[in-house]
C-alpha cells in the first residue's frame, strides 16, 4: 500500500524547506505527500523577509476536512509559527489519533530569522510532544525545549536525549531522534533514544552551502518511511542516508545565492546518474 502523509507546516516559496520540501521528499520516497498550510513565509536561500499567520481556526478546518475523507498514516509537523497555531494542532491531532506522527520544532531558519513565537516553545512542549512518535530536534532547538544552553558535545548529547525523552509520553513507542549536525568538528553524529535503547547514528560533514531545509527533509522522510518500516530505528537510518545523499549531490541544483536547497530527486532525475 502507498502510504498518504501529511505535512503540516509553513511555506518556503524557494521551496528548500516547508511543506514544498516536505512534498518532494514524501514523493522520491514513495509516498503520496498532503499538505495544511499552518504559515506563509516571504523567503530565499538567504533570508526571511515576512511571515504571514494562518488563522487557528483555518488550521483546524484544513485538518479536520482532511481527516475526515483521507486515510492518513504518517504526519510530519513543521513550522507551526504561533502558539494559537501550535495549540490547535495539538488539539485536532489528538482527536484524530494518527498512527505514526514525526515534530521537527522548527525554531529558527537557517538565514538564522526567528520562525516560532516564544509564547509558542510551551504549546509545543506540553501540546504536541506528547503526542509525538519522534521528534527530531537539532542541538539549539533542544536547549530550547529543556530550557539550557546548547551543547557541544557527544556525552552531554546523551544527557540531552534522555532529558528529551521524558518529555514524550509514556505509552507505545515513543523516540528521540537528536541531530548532531551543530557539534563542533566533522564528525556529525545524531542520537537516537526511547528510555532504553541508545543508538548512535554517525556521519560526515559535507562541504556544501546547500543545506537549505534539511531539518524538514529529514522529519518528512521519517513520515514517509515509517508507515512501511513500523521501526524508528531503521526508518531513522534510511533517512539519514538518504538525506546524506541528497545534500552530495546538492551541486547539480542552482537555487539562489545563499544556502541553497538539498537535491530531493537525486535518486530520481537523470543528472543525479551522471
Amino acid at each position: 500500500m502507498i502510504p498518504n502523509t501529511l505535512s503540516i507546516a509553513g511555506v518556503d516559496p524557494s521551496g528548500g524547506a516547508g511543506i514544498l520540501a516536505d512534498v518532494k521528499t514524501m514523493s522520491a520516497l514513495g509516498a503520496y505527500g498532503m499538505a495544511v498550510i499552518a504559515a506563509l513565509t516571504a523567503q530565499n536561500t538567504q533570508a526571511v523577509t515576512g511571515i504571514a499567520p494562518v488563522p487557528p481556526e483555518f488550521v483546524a478546518a484544513q485538518i479536520d476536512t482532511l481527516f475526515a475523507d483521507v486515510r492518513v498514516d504518517a504526519v510530519k509537523i513543521g513550522m507551526l509559527g504561533q502558539a494559537g497555531v501550535t495549540r490547535i494542532v495539538a488539539d485536532r491531532l489528538a482527536h484524530w489519533k494518527p498512527a505514526h506522527l514525526v515534530l521537527d520544532p522548527v525554531m529558527v531558519a537557517k538565514s538564522g530569522d526567528h520562525l516560532l513565537e516564544r509564547q509558542a516553545v510551551e504549546a509545543l512542549r506540553e501540546g504536541l510532544i506528547p503526542l509525538s512518535t519522534v521528534i527530531t530536534p537539532n542541538l539549539p532547538e533542544a536547549g530550547v525545549l529543556l530550557g539550557q544552553s546548547p551543547v557541544d558535545n557527544l556525552k552531554d548529547m546523551r544527557r540531552v536525549a534522555e532529558r528529551l525523552r521524558r518529555l514524550l509520553a509514556d505509552d507505545g513507542e515513543r523516540w528521540v531522534f537528536l541531530k548532531g549536525g551543530h557539534l563542533p568538528g566533522d564528525d556529525t553524529i545524531d542520537l537516537l533514544h526511547d528510555g532504553d535503547r541508545l543508538i548512535e547514528l554517525p556521519g560526515r560533514r559535507i562541504a556544501t552551502p546547500n543545506t537549505h531545509g534539511t531539518g524538514c527533509t529529514l522529519s518528512a522522510a521519517m513520515a514517509a518511511l515509517l508507515p512501511r518500516t513500523q521501526d524508528v530505528p531503521e526508518a531513522a537510518r534510511h533517512a539519514k542516508a538518504w538525506l546524506e545523499r541528497a545534500i552530495a549531490t546538492s551541486g547539480q541544483l542552482q537555487v539562489g545565492s545563499g544556502h541553497g536547497p538539498v537535491h530531493h530527486f537525486h535518486a530520481l532525475w537523470p543528472a543525479a546518474q551522471s
